[in-house]
């Protein structure tokens, strides 16, 4: 009997052999269902053999194969393999991650259409009927034939609205060869979209960027295009996907946030009206993930646009990958397996042999630093596409001069209030949700903490809660300081609800919409908060960092900057990259039409560089100060790091694991090993962290000493810790 070897969900790197029936190499690729230990799971098959090192009478047989849907493609088997052996994860894991849910459980699937998603059109054995073939009776069947006689296509709204009736003929014509079936991109996705893209001209920069990535669009290259805000990189893709997709082949675009998603989708949808696209992110219920994924993998859906996870999409002829905002951490996996979708994009293409794009107006100082090296090709967009648009103009309020009043300084409402009179849009940015980050006793200093994680409870007024931000934890108001009972606590500090109620109070005639997480939740949340902005429902936005990217609001002329000064001095070493790149972003979305836009940022500290590059609208001024801070402390991109995490109910039992894990390791020279430390936050969801860090200037030579130590660390005993691996980490 043939032997198959499935790759399973279970955190053991190895495959496990079962026998079947029957089982050819075609099957490779494909579902099966299999008994491990007293449960039936679902893997993936990825060997078909006739041998086993396992003897024959202890091998199990497996339930069946589910051959319902196409195999997973060799090319798609290759990435995770990849990603397998470099994020030095379980296999069985990182396939099973990759899959839709419907496909890891023990069920047949199938894609089941919708009747609108079909359009209807004669064939020539169709055409050839005439009206007095069809008995005078039959009134439905020969209103129909007239209608498809006049018309080129049919969807199904349009038969059903000739008669409800009409619709049961639609079977019994195809199979008279009357009629075809053909999947119907717009009879939904193009529902939504009111007009019809307007293509605008481009400019000569985007000319250029164009021209140099569509004549290498057959072999593989990682372009970096790097275009100030509002310079027209959603148009360089649209020409670029174009290409693309005149040669019949299809386009992966990753975007970081699931918010980025309805605005982008209408823009594609628009210009590609009759092109089949999908959208595949985490706000799909499991059978449209399921649906978008089957489309995408037949070829039938020729635009892929999704977060993260998308990057593991089958792709039957990939022609290009867009990665937009490439900067973006939340391409970085932060949990499980922890990939990160930007490198495993980069890896995808070179294996296609395609071109993929890294999209940002604040690149990453390691794309940065590829680009300067000749690792990527570095195309710049350096003015705003829009005629007559131009970069806002930045200024720092200095609070040291000018006090707050709850978190709001003079300059600042004396610019909101001009912006109001002049009946433009204005944004308050305050990365900082619920309504303030800390409840405080004046008398004793107390500050409410969470039980289950080393942070303070964030004040929701309105529901007359404290809530924990990392863990969801949540509990009432305490009446008075459990500490020493004083019953004088008040909230410290602002949130988004409390800058919304500042404003209100002082504009009390102005629409104001506050925009972040806990106003967001809702599944369609986002299309109206945008439908809001852009039909002038609004006159001030208030957001966290959701606001920052991406979107497009033409009569935005005012943005405010609260609380930007605590990432200047922070120990994490990308704290001000980060902050450049946030505040570059938010302050892009003024000034983006016709309308002039003026940006003004509260801090302490204005002559601090990254305020004076900001205000120089200079990115490559401040990449290369950060550069050389970096090469002189060590830090990427001059060195390639790996984490190793552990967390556990007591920080001694994480501690005693990574210290018997660097007993087994044996670093060569050029991998350096550190001291296991806690975690920055050592207490999260009722779990003690650490770490240790490993890191080298040759990426061979760490990826070699993690293989070896990675096999020795699965031998140490480890029921009471979980730890990972995380390569090339991005939060310590």
């Amino acid at each position: 009997m043939p032997i198959i070897r499935v790759a399973l969900n279970v955190p053991v790197d190895t495959l496990f052999d079962y026998q079947i029936e029957y089982a050819s190499q075609h099957d490779i690729g494909l579902r099966a269902c299999v008994p491990f230990g007293k449960k039936q799971v679902t893997g993936i098959i990825l060997a078909v053999s006739n041998e086993t090192q396992i003897p024959i009478e202890k091998l199990k047989s497996a339930h069946g194969i589910f051959k319902e849907i196409k195999p997973l493609p060799a090319a798609l088997l290759d990435l995770f393999h990849f990603c397998s052996q470099y994020y030095h994860h379980p296999l069985g894991m990182v396939i099973m991650n990759g899959l839709p849910v419907k496909l890891r459980n023990n069920k047949p699937v199938s894609l089941k259409r919708k009747p609108h998603q079909y359009q209807y059109s004669l064939t020539a054995s169709g055409k050839s009927v005439e009206l007095t073939q069809i008995p005078a009776r039959n009134r439905v069947a020969r209103r129909l034939l007239s209608e498809f006689q006049q018309a080129v296509t049919l969807t199904n709204p349009q038969i059903k609205h000739i008669s409800p009736r009409a619709e049961k003929l639609l079977q019994e014509w195809i199979q008279l060869g009357w009629i075809t079936a053909e999947f119907c991109a717009t009879a939904t996705a193009t529902a939504t979209v009111a007009r019809v893209a307007k293509i605008p001209v481009l400019t000569a920069e985007q000319e250029v960027a164009v021209s140099a990535i569509t004549a290498d669009v057959k072999q593989f290259n990682t372009w970096l295009l790097h275009g100030v805000t509002g310079s027209g990189k959603t148009e360089a893709y649209l020409r670029i996907i174009e290409s693309v997709l005149a040669k019949g082949r299809q386009a992966l675009v990753l975007i970081p946030e699931i918010s980025l998603t309805p605005q982008l989708e209408g823009v594609f949808r628009a210009r590609f009206s009759t092109v089949p696209l999908v959208s595949l992110h985490s706000g799909l219920n499991d059978t449209e993930r399921l649906t978008g994924w089957l489309q995408a993998q037949s070829g039938e859906a020729k635009i892929i646009l999704g977060t993260r996870l998308a990057v593991f999409t089958p792709l039957s002829d990939l022609g290009v990958i867009i990665v937009d905002e490439e900067q973006d951490s939340s391409f970085k996996q932060q949990d499980g397996l922890r990939y990160s979708a930007r490198d495993l994009a980069i890896f995808r293409a070179r294996q296609s042999a395609i071109p993929v794009i890294l999209g940002s107006a604040t690149p990453s100082l390691e794309s940065y630093y590829n680009a300067l090296m000749g690792r990527y090709r570095h195309i710049r967009l350096l003015s705003r596409a829009v005629q007559n648009a131009t970069l806002p103009l930045i200024q720092c309020i200095d609070t040291r001069i000018h006090k707050t009043q709850e978190g709001l300084s003079d300059p600042l409402i004396q610019a909101l209030d001009q912006c109001l009179q002049e009946k433009h849009q204005s944004l308050i940015f305050i990365n900082r949700r619920g309504y303030a980050p800390v409840l405080l006793c004046k008398s004793c200093g107390w500050t409410a903490p969470c039980q289950r994680c080393s942070s303070r409870l964030v004040v929701h007024l309105r529901d007359k809660k404290l809530r924990c931000h990392h863990c969801g934890h949540q509990e009432l108001f305490p009446r008075a300081c459990p500490q020493c009972g004083n019953q004088d606590i008040a909230p410290f500090g602002q949130g988004t609800q409390r800058v919304e109620e500042t404003l209100t109070a002082r504009f009390p005639a102005a629409r104001i919409l506050r925009i972040d997480r806990d106003s967001t939740h809702r599944k369609h949340a986002w299309q109206e908060i945008l439908h809001a902005v852009h039909t002038h429902q609004v006159d001030i936005l208030i957001g966290t960092q959701l606001l920052a990217k991406g979107h497009d609001f033409p009569n935005l002329s005012i943005v405010g900057i609260l609380n930007a000064d605590g990432a200047l001095y922070s120990t994490d070493f990308r704290a001000s990259e980060r902050l450049f790149a946030q505040l570059m972003q938010v302050a892009g979305r003024a000034g983006r039409a016709n309308v002039a836009g003026h940006v003004l940022i509260q801090t302490e500290f204005p002559d601090h560089p990254l305020y004076q590059a900001l205000q120089r609208h200079d990115y490559d001024a401040l990449a290369q100060t950060l550069l050389v801070e970096r090469k002189m402390a060590g830090f990427p991109p001059y060195v390639y790091q790996a984490l190793l995490r552990a967390e556990a109910h007591h920080i001694k039992t994480v501690l005693d694991f990574l210290a018997q894990a660097t007993q087994l390791a044996r670093p060569p020279q050029t991998v350096e090993l550190f001291d296991p430390v806690p975690a920055h936050m050592s207490r999260l969801k009722g779990l003690e962290r650490a770490h240790l860090l490993v890191q080298s200037s040759s990426r061979k030579h760490l990826h070699a000493f993690l293989t070896g130590w990675y096999a020795k660390i699965t031998t140490l005993p480890s029921q009471k810790v979980r730890w990972v691996l995380d390569v090339d980490p991005l939060e310590f």
